[in-house]
């Protein structure tokens, strides 16, 4: 794989850190601005939200610009933005920060889905996105319990203070690993905005960006609300709440490195088992919460099926929308943004009904059992390497 890819996994190493960091620093925000924790809970759906709405419009922005300009400055917006949220006293203030590090975040995965696809062979798009995923991965194995130690520590403004200096090398990393071209060197031959976007009229490529959104939302849905089940039904201490997410994100990096490899070539194969799997996973933990060592394996599979399953589904979305070169990652980075907001609140309504802390578990038994239904008509275009209207 080219060495840019991995550059580029150290911004959304940063940027993967930020989305997910706030999970163990409600309590302090609340307390600083004087506001409940609920309503510093805001703070985590108002950046999924700015990621589904950046996505498309930072793609359509920066779709005519030199790639390594666009890149560099969305990941100079994001560090602007956290060191803003860093020194502001207003609730209102740190609100808005988040929303511009989300929009800067879409608009970067965007532009990085589509460029890491342009980097590789047509048949290697599965592995570079894998790679560029990676850096998701990564943050919440080691980035998110790292940032919670030294929010805790130093007080939550010293993890966005790390946040914006992480960005730095990133910076760097654009400068130095990304070409200079446009996102379209053939500028003559290459589509216009408006035929970009008219390929979200295609059912195949609208089907399989649900697919990847219902996925994603089953993930998210019990991923938030994981907290619960570890001290409660499991019994555990708090600190094991750390352990257990960081036992997740080991096993989204699994799955994420091994679909990566058969993303391009098996597609089927990763969705015909990991769906049934995780049919079945999910329903597993909730049964067998209150045994440790269990649950902790569980956790462990239930991450590398969801990121193997949802970095598949993405190769896919890409594939079906060949003939959207410039706006194809951010249909892929919307979609499951949209899971991400969907799924939480879904999971919420459950929590105060008789399943109690496990509710969120059974949400995501029937979301994936949703989206096996809607794949089961298409697993001929699933099973499929290359969509009809590839553009090699």
């Amino acid at each position: 794989m080219p060495l840019p890819l991995y550059l580029l996994a150290v911004a959304v190493f940063a940027m993967g850190t930020s989305e997910f960091m706030l999970a163990g620093l409600l309590p302090d925000i609340a307390s600083d601005f004087d506001v409940s924790v609920g309503t510093a809970g805001a703070l985590t759906p108002a950046f999924a939200i700015g990621m589904v709405v950046g996505a498309p419009l930072g793609a359509a922005l920066a779709r005519n610009w030199p790639r390594r300009s666009s890149l560099l400055a969305f990941v100079l917006t994001f560090a602007a933005a956290h060191a803003a949220g860093a020194v502001t006293t207003g609730f209102t203030v740190l609100f808005a920060t988040r929303v511009v590090a989300a929009l800067a975040t879409a608009g970067f995965l965007a532009v990085a889905l589509t460029a890491a696809a342009t980097l590789v062979a047509p048949d290697k798009k599965g592995r570079a996105l894998a790679v560029l995923l990676s850096g998701t991965t990564v943050a919440t194995i080691a980035g998110v319990p790292a940032g919670s130690a030294l929010g805790t520590t130093l007080g939550w403004r010293a993890m966005f203070w790390a946040v914006a200096a992480l960005c730095l090398p990133a910076a760097l990393a654009v400068l130095e690993g990304v070409p200079a071209g446009r996102p379209r060197e053939k500028t003559a031959a290459g589509p216009a905005l408006r035929a970009e976007l008219a390929q979200l009229t295609r059912p195949r490529l609208l089907l399989v960006m649900l697919l990847g959104a219902l996925v994603n939302a089953a993930t998210f849905g019990s991923l938030t609300f994981l907290a619960p089940v570890v001290t409660d039904t499991a019994g555990l201490g708090e600190l094991w709440v750390s352990v257990v997410l960081v036992l997740f994100g080991a096993g989204s990096l699994v799955g994420v490195t091994v679909a990566g490899r058969l993303a391009d070539q098996r597609p089927g194969t990763v969705i015909a088992v990991g769906g049934p799997l995780l049919l079945a996973g999910w329903p597993a933990l909730a049964v067998l919460a209150d045994r440790p060592a269990v649950m902790c394996t569980l956790v462990f599979l239930l991450g590398a099926l969801s990121f193997a399953l949802g970095s598949t589904l993405v190769t896919r979305v890409l594939h079906e929308a060949a003939h959207a070169p410039t706006m194809a990652g951010s249909y892929a980075t919307a979609a499951l943004n949209a899971g991400a907001v969907a799924g939480p609140l879904l999971a919420a309504t459950t929590l105060g009904t008789t399943a109690g802390d496990l509710g969120p578990l059974w949400t995501s038994t029937l979301l994936i059992a949703v989206a096996l239904l809607i794949a089961w008509p298409l697993r001929s275009i699933l099973a499929s390497g290359r969509s009809a209207g590839f553009l090699p």
